[in-house]
């Protein structure tokens, strides 16, 4: 079967699906790796998501949800033993926590339909967040694509208490050409105190040339971002958000964006603002996604895509 241009292009996203309930009863689909594919579908990329759902009402929103966005669903694998994902949010000043639930569909990823769907088909590259890891059979499946597909890779780091651990963060990191985390995820991997942006620099580019990063992408919430690759750092500016509803999933949406901007080898000025700016507009409104197909679309149109 030959390969189009458009599918070697196509990342392809794996991790997980969930839904995160709000203090005030509302339940909103997300999940780092659901949200990136959201967007990208949005921007018209056409991402091929790898996960898992229930086969329980939960995941039967997710697939229908997903079909109407036009995503495509070949990746998603449904289990009759653990449910559709679940993340209690609770609000607090200045931010928010998680309580992820254990033992969830989005653990049991099964590797085997994922690598008979991706083999023989290119793609540009691999977006992986760094939750997925905690389960062991996700784990197994995700080495499995790593070690067949050789894909270039963008890692998302998220440490969630107490879902994580060193080792395997460390591992994401050595093999990936890309990664993305925010400063208190800097400092707890490289092992140094808070500082000022000098020393954040030089935080990030000692985990840049420790792991053999391209580039190091360090979101700094209020602050902005930088890009830091070899010789060089790029701070963006914060793009002011005209109504702060809520910051869940802002940094979902500055991945997405850089991921389209790698993809479209937009350079990285460019890349850092527009991500900045679409994170802002998720900002505010509640959760992580939406459903407007006009707000794609607005972005599209001044982003010429």
């Amino acid at each position: 079967m030959t390969t189009t241009s458009a599918e070697q292009a196509r990342p392809v996203i794996f991790g997980e699906v969930l839904f995160d309930h709000f203090p005030d009863g509302q339940r909103i689909l997300g999940g780092a790796p659901f949200n990136v594919a959201w967007h990208l579908q949005g921007f018209g990329l056409r991402p091929l998501l790898i996960s898992r759902v229930g086969h329980d009402d939960s995941g039967s929103s997710v697939l229908e949800r997903m079909e109407q966005w036009g995503m495509d669903l070949r990746g998603m694998q449904q289990d009759d033993r653990y449910p559709t994902g679940t993340v209690e949010v609770r609000m607090r000043e200045g931010g928010h926590d998680f309580a992820i639930l254990p033992d969830q569909a989005y653990d049991y990823i099964q590797s085997e339909p994922a690598l008979q769907l991706l083999e023989g088909n290119g793609h540009g590259m691999l977006y992986m967040g760094s939750l997925v890891g905690r389960g062991a059979v996700s784990r197994a499946s995700l080495d499995s694509l790593l070690r067949r597909l050789r894909l270039p890779i963008f890692v998302d780091i998220n440490l969630r208490p107490p879902w994580w651990n060193l080792a395997r963060v460390e591992g994401s990191l050595a093999r990936a050409r890309w990664a993305k985390l925010n400063d208190e995820e800097l400092r707890e991997l490289v092992g140094r105190g808070a500082g000022d942006d000098e020393e954040r620099q030089v935080q990030a580019e000692l985990l840049r040339t420790r792991f053999d990063l391209e580039l190091v992408i360090l979101t700094l919430g209020a602050r902005g971002a930088d890009f830091i690759s070899a010789g060089s750092r790029i701070h963006g500016a914060p793009v002011a958000v005209t109504q702060l509803v809520d910051t869940v999933g802002a940094g979902d949406a500055f991945s997405a964006v850089t991921l389209l901007g790698l993809v479209h080898d937009w350079p990285q000025e460019q890349i850092l603002q527009r991500s900045l700016a679409f994170a802002s507009r998720i900002c505010a409104q509640r959760g992580a996604t939406a459903a407007d197909e006009e707000l794609y679309r607005g972005f599209r149109r001044e982003w010429k895509l």
